[in-house]
Formats: C-alpha cells, sequence, structure tokens
C-alpha cells in the first residue's frame, strides 16, 4: 500500500508504543489529527516498530482507523485516570479485553547480505496489533519502575504521556527541543515584558562640563599694574 504525507510529522518522544498512539490524537500538542486515513495509519505502524519495514498493510482500512482510534481514547482516559488517582470504569475493561488477544506472530529471515531481518509470521491483522499495544499499557501500568515515571507534559499546549527516565527524574516535558524550547522562549518573553519602560534621563554633556570647569578667567588688568 502506498503511504501517503501531510503536514503532521510523527514523533516519538514518549518511550512507550501505547504512549505514542495517544500522542497522535487532536489535542495533545494542538495540532491536527494525525490518524487521519487508512495510509496515515499504514505509515504510523511502521514508523512506531509496531510492523516491520516492508510490510504489506494492504487490509488497512477505515475500519482499522475507527478501531485505532477506539483504542487510543480508552488508553488515553486510563493513563489519566492512573495520573489522577481515579478508576477508569470501562476504559480498563476494554484495554484488558484487547490485551487478552494474541499479539502478530514473529520470526526471523535472510535479508539481503544475509543478515536476519524481523518479519511477521502471517499477514498482518487489526485485532492483533490492537492487541500489541493495549498489552504495552498493561505492561507500562503495572510495571512499577515504568508507571512511576509515567508523566503528563507540563506545556500549555500539550497533553502528551511520556516516561521520565532522566536522572533524578526531573524531566518536565514531552521533548526538550519541541515543548521545552517553546516554554523557554515563552517565559522569556513573559519577562520582558513585564520590566518596566522608563523615561530617558538627560545625560549632561561631560565634554562641556570639563570645559566649563578649565575655562581661563579674565584678569583685572588694574589688579596686575598694582
Amino acid at each position: 500500500m502506498a503511504v501517503g504525507k501531510s503536514s503532521c510529522d510523527w514523533r516519538f518522544d514518549s518511550g512507550r508504543p501505547c504512549l505514542d498512539l495517544v500522542a497522535t490524537g487532536i489535542g495533545t500538542t494542538g495540532a491536527c489529527e494525525l490518524l487521519e486515513g487508512a495510509e496515515r495509519l499504514a505509515d504510523w505502524l511502521v514508523a512506531t516498530g509496531l510492523v516491520p519495514s516492508g510490510t504489506r498493510l494492504d487490509a488497512v482500512d477505515e475500519t482499522w482507523v475507527a478501531r485505532f482510534r477506539q483504542l487510543r481514547a480508552g488508553v488515553d482516559r486510563l493513563l489519566t485516570a492512573e495520573l489522577g488517582g481515579r478508576g477508569a470504569g470501562s476504559a480498563l475493561d476494554r484495554v484488558n479485553e484487547l490485551a487478552a488477544e494474541a499479539p502478530p506472530g514473529l520470526r526471523a529471515v535472510r535479508g539481503r547480505g544475509g543478515k536476519l531481518v524481523r518479519t511477521l509470521s502471517a499477514d498482518a491483522e487489526c485485532g492483533a496489533l490492537l492487541a500489541a499495544v493495549a498489552r504495552d499499557a498493561v505492561e507500562l501500568l503495572t510495571d512499577p519502575v515504568a508507571r512511576a515515571g509515567l508523566r503528563r507534559c507540563e506545556a500549555d499546549s500539550c497533553r502528551r504521556f511520556y516516561l521520565d527516565t532522566s536522572r533524578g527524574h526531573r524531566r518536565r516535558w514531552c521533548s526538550s527541543e519541541v515543548c521545552g524550547n517553546r516554554e523557554r522562549v515563552a517565559r522569556h518573553r513573559r519577562r520582558a515584558a513585564a520590566v518596566p519602560v522608563t523615561a530617558a534621563v538627560p545625560v549632561p554633556d561631560a565634554t562641556a562640563s570639563r570645559g566649563a570647569r578649565t575655562r581661563p578667567v579674565a584678569q583685572n588688568p588694574d589688579a596686575t599694574a598694582s
């Protein structure tokens, strides 16, 4: 299947496939819908590594798109509830239901130059790929170490989730190069706007002042004569 392009570019700053899926939604960065059709979904499946490069994805259609968007919404609600200390209701049930299915089978084959490369053991199926993403969400939320690093970007215009694996766990943004730079620029502009503008004060002419101090004083002729 031919893979189309759009004005939206893929970003994989999150650290997990399930978080990368949530990042494709409207509102995560104030951007457009990234899974806008079958070709874009097929492109994302390869870009995120869920299927090996070169895999034929002729079966991908709008039904796949709808199902992946539904899973995305469920994972988003589940993660939001977890970070907020609330129950996720039906979202948890739906993710568990999809995670119970078998993920795609893999096998190694000889590629160009005789090197082993990864390929699917059967044609790509929507249910199996949904299971792979749902299982990733289950593994994330049930792994204490990974769960402790789950964060939501602090940028005003971003809602992306990410895993904070930085030293000291002080990472604040999903991407320092994108949201981090944007926030630093905004902070600088706010500080610049807060600096009061003072009226200009005339500065005396230092040269003229020195001239006034060294100007010779006219002598009184009568005083000289006496």
